[in-house]
């Protein structure tokens, strides 16, 4: 026990120095338009280079640095550096519409009072349109406090920034909250995705998602989409955007721009 606190107090302090020092990257996943297979956006990921370690991955920093609230500055600095690597890249990679960026709300992130003008101010500093931005927010974040959280999807969305529940099937939420929170897309979890070829496990359940959604005339995303048997089945389902190490694992700026020049097509 007193290791495995010291190794926390250990993390929190190389958290706290890293968030001084800017030692946190930005990894873009491409999502991909299932009918043309063209990339349309990406969801930015945040990677650590830890000095001593190299690249931490999100999975052992992430719990830690929502514990204790570092997960605020370290949001908003993702959400404002994938902001503006978006639209340096809308101005060297011209397309019609314009490509989108993804970015997570933490909880603590969605509860704070100044929210709305931190994005604001991210907009007006980065020059993305707010009609190019994805803010995903799960299910569970939403369910703690139901009232609040649909005035704060509301107000985002009178900014005209685009709100996608991550994530979706694996919370606790009931169907009948859906229509009450606005929303512009559904973003179906990986775990639901990963049992695709096993027997065709799942399948009634994603089909059920993707009816569901274009009944309220929502997108859906699949998350995870590793292989071509996957692929082929959310086509057959007409879900209409996807993600996933089939088509790209998450990149780095500079072999973002090559994808881009390269396409995406020949791997579908």
């Amino acid at each position: 026990m007193y290791t495995e606190v010291t190794k926390l107090l250990e993390l929190e302090m190389d958290l706290r120095r890293a968030i001084e020092h800017q030692e946190f990257q930005v990894y873009y996943q491409p999502i991909v338009l299932l009918e043309t297979c063209k990339i349309i956006g990406f969801e930015a990921l945040v990677r650590w280079q830890h000095p001593q370690h190299g690249l931490v991955a999100p999975d052992n920093f992430i719990p830690l640095a929502e514990e204790t609230g570092l997960i605020i500055p370290i949001g908003y600095w993702v959400l404002g550096e994938a902001c503006r690597q978006m639209h340096d890249w809308q101005i060297q990679f011209p397309t019609d519409p314009p490509l989108t960026i993804s970015v997570n709300l933490s909880a603590k992130q969605f509860s704070q009072t100044g929210l709305i003008e931190q994005i604001n101010q991210i907009m007006q500093k980065t020059g993305l349109e707010a009609s190019n931005l994805n803010l995903e927010i799960t299910e569970s974040v939403l369910m703690e406090n139901i009232q609040s959280a649909t005035f704060m999807l509301l107000e985002l969305q009178q900014m005209n920034i685009q709100l996608h529940l991550d994530d979706f099937g694996i919370g606790y939420s009931s169907l009948s909250y859906l229509h009450r929170f606005p929303s512009n897309a559904l973003k179906i979890d990986r775990s639901f995705i990963a049992k695709i070829g096993a027997n065709g496990e799942n399948l009634e359940i994603i089909q059920a998602i993707i009816t569901l959604a274009q009944s309220l005339n929502i997108d859906v995303i699949a998350e995870g989409v590793e292989t071509l048997e996957q692929l082929a089945q959310l086509t057959a389902m007409k879900c209409k955007y996807a993600q996933g190490y089939f088509f790209s694992k998450p990149l780095d700026s500079k072999s973002v721009e090559t994808l881009i020049v390269s396409g995406i097509e020949p791997r579908c």
